[in-house]
């Protein structure tokens, strides 16, 4: 059961304003209850961080590989000598990881050995209808299955594939149904940066457990989730070497932003975002990432000596009286002796396509019910529908967005599918550069905040959602459909 109380205290807590917090909800945590694992107990730092698995296909022909993949529960040691159930592609958590080229289709075969029903969307792609996974193109529980193509005719990108059934998303994305798709291109195989064993995703989220090690799931309870994880283990260590490392950070999280920095507060660099690399590299001390947004940073570490021990920090949505010791760490690196380090991050790292000329432009207000008489969140006052076409595109067209967030107290998203779109505008200022000024997918919107995007469809027609990323918000209804068409197929 979705308790009001608490989506409203989730809002105020990821604003960071605490003023606006402060009328909603003491700024406190709330300790553990019967049952439940108290956060203090479990070690930090002293489990390794995996780097996940790399999926193998079952066959490549021509242009074409073959995935076979099965969603499944398994036992996941997130926790110190403790085991969770958690759900799973191919028994992987963290999930596996995909690799594409732009050019070379690939095909995966998804079969449903889970309980509930399922449907994978790859987060960022431009994808048909029939592979997009739409929230009721269903793939039946015990068994069923559905092969998903992949075109990949789009530049290199750091997508993600996930679980997208409407009213499910929450509880199986939280229980572990994600995974890596990294697409890459000549652009970015060309360039010098950090690879092979120097190049690693990491998927970042945080969770709550019983105290058998177990996962609680209740819809909108992100201000009790005080356990952080990446790449599956609850604050883990990872060795690196004293050289550059290349890290793909992805927000996996139902709810949780983060902002991201290192503990000595030095600077590192910021190469990518959602659909790709920068043009150019930002020298950063943080990066801000909301749930569904991914960071892509190379850290150098030759300016450590051997034996260095750095925590990666999250200053990201915590308020007064909040587990700085939980929620302000994320994972530590641990820093050995150099090795040869032949990379480089160049001025330039690509050009990204012209912006063309937008010839419609059109208004959404993202919503939810503040007041705590219902439970409804909308875009443009409405509540999701299947079966209701929002918004009619014409195929080809280049438009305009603007997404405005029109609450008061709750923080929200924006994340649309078929397409990566460009920021052109927040809240009336241009985006000329810094880490919004490359492709995007999915972009932040505080209370009060608003973007201008724009975009081009093209490539696919047929009906594709865009909806608020924080899941828990998309479940409550806010997200809507649009039907991209030719004109010579339009009716009446």
């Amino acid at each position: 059961m979705i308790h009001r109380r608490t989506v409203l205290m989730t809002g105020a807590a990821l604003t960071g304003a605490l003023g606006s917090a402060g009328l909603l909800a003491p700024a406190m945590a709330e300790p553990a209850q019967a049952g439940e694992l108290d956060p203090t107990t479990i070690p930090q730092f002293e489990q390794a961080m995996p780097v996940p698995q790399v999926l193998e296909p079952v066959c490549d022909l021509g242009l074409t590989s073959y995935y076979d993949v099965a969603m499944r529960e398994a036992d996941a040691e997130i926790l110190p000598g403790r085991k969770t159930r958690v759900y799973t592609f191919n028994g992987n958590f963290p999930g596996p990881v995909i690799k594409a080229t732009s050019g070379r289709r690939v095909l995966v075969r998804q079969t449903n050995r889970l309980g509930v029903s399922t449907s994978i969307h790859l987060h960022g792609a431009h994808v048909p209808e029939s592979s997009d996974g739409s929230p009721m193109d269903l793939i039946a529980p015990g068994g069923g299955s559905k092969i998903y193509t992949y075109p990949n005719n789009q530049p290199h990108a750091n997508l993600w594939f996930h679980d997208h059934a409407h009213h499910q998303e929450s509880e199986t994305v939280y229980r572990g149904l994600t995974g890596f798709y990294l697409l890459t291109d000549d652009v970015e195989k060309n360039l010098n940066l950090p690879s092979g064993a120097y190049d690693v995703p990491i998927a970042l989220r945080d969770a709550r457990f019983d105290d058998s090690g177990q996962l609680i799931y209740s819809m909108g309870d992100f201000m009790k989730r005080h356990v952080l994880m990446a790449n599956g283990k609850a604050w883990p260590y990872f060795e690196v070497a004293a050289r550059k490392y290349r890290f793909r950070l992805f927000n996996t999280a139902n709810l949780r932003f983060y902002t991201l920095q290192l503990s000595d507060g030095s600077s590192f660099q910021q190469i990518g975002s959602d659909g790709g690399l920068l043009e150019k590299p930002l020298d950063v001390t943080s990066v801000s990432l909301s749930p569904g947004e991914r960071a892509d940073i190379v850290i150098d570490f030759s300016k450590y000596a051997a034996g260095t021990r750095l925590i990666l920090t999250n200053t990201g949505g915590l308020l007064p009286g909040e587990p700085v010791d939980q929620l302000g760490r994320v994972l530590q690196f641990r820093v050995t002796a150099p090795v040869t380090d032949r990379s480089t991050v160049p001025s330039t790292l690509r050009k990204l396509p012209a912006l063309g000329s937008a010839t419609v432009s059109r208004d959404f207000v993202l919503s939810m019910d503040e007041t705590g008489a219902t439970m409804d969140a909308f875009i443009n006052g409405k509540s999701f529908d299947m079966d209701r076409v929002d918004t009619e595109i014409e195929y080809g067209a280049t438009e305009i967005w603007n997404v405005r967030n029109a609450n008061l107290y709750t923080p929200h998203n924006f994340h649309m599918h078929l397409v990566q779109f460009r920021v052109l505008e927040r809240n009336g200022k241009p985006v000329t550069s810094g880490p919004e000024s490359g492709l995007k997918d999915t972009v932040p919107l505080q209370p009060g905040e608003t973007v201008k995007l724009q975009a081009t469809f093209t490539g696919y027609e047929g009906t594709y959602v865009y909806h608020c990323h924080m899941f828990d918000h998309a479940s409550m209804g806010m997200m809507a459909n649009f039907r991209v068409r030719k004109p010579s197929l339009r009716r009446g």
